[in-house]
């Protein structure tokens, strides 16, 4: 095909489409802080390139559902030409994933996820107190009280663990409730609670070998109630590479939730506990198991770059984050691993893949067990339609991409499934009790403390 004639049909349909978006609603451009940057969009060059990495283009074949649609409809309510509560806008800045896919591909830089989020917050500021009862309550008691107290968080978990282990969950499945009220999928992705939480109390693990740094330990706000066994499989990992752990109590969410829903405020709040929490621990990095945590703790110098006292701080802050897998690659894996033959499959957090660019670290890790046979999935990169709490505000779109993750998986009949992210290993085990499939889901760090468990109990 002959570059030009591509190029230029790439700008006519980019212009198709901000002409007739331009004609569906009445001006109404963004107002106030926290604006997408003009020279963001127009960095834009509409070659397509992102088209097949976007996981809703991929499923919809509609330009508007596409990275390059949606930067041409924020440029067009930037410029006035579109009203930013039209359902229309409103819709595909809920639709989008935020997976970030699109930057991993994009030759001119273009930082759309940026450009999502502040479209997001403005959309809020818009629609906010005019959204349903139930949206904003909803808002409220997750974005404003579980993801901002670890306490809330804790009693929240200990009232779903009762429902999950008294036969309340199995007869209330079983009577058919659930789904008359249209509450089954969602209570199908409720993560099962662990036994005992792990709770950040300034616990301090010392090294099992020479010392080699300090880590801060975030617990993270599912990880410690639903995840604890994955967390205490971190801090063996790091004992036997080197390192004392610290889990202090000051520590909170790292506002994943909060920035992703267009709350940014609410997320520079949760920001700067993580901060101070840190400096003031003297720690050497700040190490985190929940790829979509680490993505947003990496970002907090963007997040103050307008905020000039705290701009220094949040920069230093995120040069020291170290997601597990990229650390534990780093220090190096000690010998001691015991055998275990075991097929796996690894689905990759679109966090760790496309936001922090670690995609060999994984791979890495995992092909240094002893036994252990990976097997590549087809599209392991698109997102398994997880992404926060997007399963639950978009359950069509998110049902489709699980479908489609869950189906690539079974194609390479794997025993495992292993991941490095909570959202994704609920969504992954949602899909295959959906499937019928008995297949494990594990965090990468649990197959590697389990290796080195089985060599030190033989």
């Amino acid at each position: 095909m002959n570059d030009g004639i591509f190029c230029s049909g790439q700008a006519a349909i980019f212009r198709l489409v901000a002409e007739a978006i331009a004609d569906m609603a009445p001006s109404c451009g963004f107002t106030g802080p926290d604006l997408p940057a003009r020279d963001i969009y127009d960095q834009c060059v509409r070659c397509g390139l992102c088209l097949p990495t976007c996981p809703t283009y991929v499923e919809t074949l509609v330009e508007t559902s596409s990275p390059r649609g949606r930067i041409a409809l924020i440029k067009a309510v930037s410029e006035g030409h579109l009203d930013i509560t039209s359902p229309g806008f409103v819709h595909q800045m809920s639709e989008c994933l935020d997976c970030r896919a699109c930057e991993a591909v994009c030759p001119s830089g273009v930082e759309y996820g940026q450009l999502l989020e502040t479209a997001r917050t403005q959309v809020q500021r818009a629609l906010g107190k005019r959204a349903p009862w139930h949206v904003r309550m909803l808002r409220t008691i997750t974005i404003g009280g579980l993801f901002r107290n670890y306490r809330l968080m804790r009693v929240a978990a200990a009232l779903l663990r009762f429902y999950q282990r008294s036969g309340l969950q199995a007869l209330l499945r079983r009577s058919g409730l659930l789904k008359a009220l249209k509450l089954a999928d969602l209570e199908a992705l409720t993560p099962p609670i662990s036994t005992r939480f792990f709770i950040p109390r300034d616990q301090h693990w010392a090294s099992h070998a020479e010392r080699r740094a300090t880590v801060f330990m975030h617990v993270g706000c599912i990880m410690h109630v639903a995840f604890a066994d994955v967390n205490a499989a971190t801090v063996r990992m790091m004992q036997r590479v080197g390192c004392d752990v610290i889990a202090p109590s000051t520590q909170g969410c790292c506002g994943a939730i909060a920035v992703h829903a267009g709350e940014l405020e609410s997320g520079r709040e949760l920001a700067k506990r993580n901060i101070i929490a840190f400096e003031q621990s003297k720690a050497d990095f700040y190490l985190i198991n929940a790829a979509g945590c680490g993505s947003t703790l990496k970002e907090y110098g963007r997040l103050f770059e307008e905020v000039p006292e705290w701009r220094e701080r949040a920069a230093r802050f995120s040069a020291a984050v170290r997601d597990i897998t990229e650390f534990l690659d780093a220090m190096g894996l000690p010998p001691g691993m015991g055998w275990k033959e075991m097929v796996v499959t690894y689905q990759e957090p679109c966090h760790l893949v496309h936001a922090q660019r670690i995609s060999a670290a994984p791979r890495h890790l995992l092909n240094q067990i002893p036994g252990l046979i990976l097997r590549e999935m087809a599209e392991s990169s698109l997102c398994c339609g997880s992404a926060g709490i997007y399963n639950i505000t978009e359950p069509e779109m998110a049902q489709q991409l699980q479908r489609r993750k869950i189906e690539n998986a079974l194609r390479v009949e794997p025993e495992i499934i292993v991941t490095a992210n909570p959202g994704c290993a609920l969504q992954l085990a949602s899909g295959l009790r959906a499937a019928g499939r008995n297949i494990e889901v594990k965090h990468i760090v649990e197959l590697l403390d389990e290796a080195y468990a089985r060599a030190e109990a033989s």
